[in-house]
């Protein structure tokens, strides 16, 4: 078969795999991200949610479509899930989620919620999705988890997951801020 096909194909498969992917726990529902949330994320992601974040808070929407763009691209290129989380009796849009470097033997894990879902334990759960999803289709060593070390509800997740503190250090995020990093290992339960 002609390799363009081949890749064509491939790229089919994917995108109708981008069209059905979803992840379902108690009361979520992970979707991956898409134009439709733009607005919602843009709105939610602001100064506050990024203070312990790499990526500093969009200055305009066109930043927030970017990151959709590129988050497509790299689901689309096997490299990553980046989804929304919505609540699942209602589709209320609550944050995103995803697994980084999905290619490689260390998959990263990423998560944040808005601010006025904050409390219910709705990251701890989708983390907890992302992971399950991670233990049946992916082959691993461990999955990272970076948090601030001062985020304690981050760190939470991490540890209710089996998380592992393994490295702490320096890192400096978009905005020029220096974080003190704290990375988790959390293993799979095959």
């Amino acid at each position: 078969m002609d390799s363009n096909i081949e890749k064509n194909q491939t790229r089919l498969e994917n995108k109708l795999e981008l069209e059905s992917f979803k992840i379902e726990t108690d009361r979520l529902l992970l979707r991956p991200v898409s134009m439709e949330y733009s607005e919602e994320i843009y709105k939610e992601f602001d100064d506050e949610i990024t203070k312990y974040m790499s990526p500093s808070t969009p200055e305009d929407i066109s930043d927030t479509k970017k990151f959709i763009e590129e988050s497509t691209k790299g689901f689309l290129k096997g490299e990553e899930i980046v989804t929304v989380i919505l609540k699942k009796d209602t589709l209320e849009y609550l944050g995103n989620g995803g697994i980084h470097h999905i290619d490689t033997k260390t998959p990263e894990l990423g998560i944040w919620i808005k601010k006025g879902a904050h409390g219910n334990h709705y990251g701890r759960e989708a983390v907890a999705g992302l992971k399950k999803w991670a233990d049946v289709n992916l082959d691993y060593e461990y999955l990272k988890y970076p948090v601030v070390e001062e985020n304690i509800s981050s760190r939470k997740i991490a540890e209710s997951l089996g998380g592992k503190e393994v490295l702490k250090y320096p890192h400096t995020n978009q905005k020029g801020v220096q974080l003190d990093m704290v990375e988790y290992h959390i293993f799979s339960e095959k």
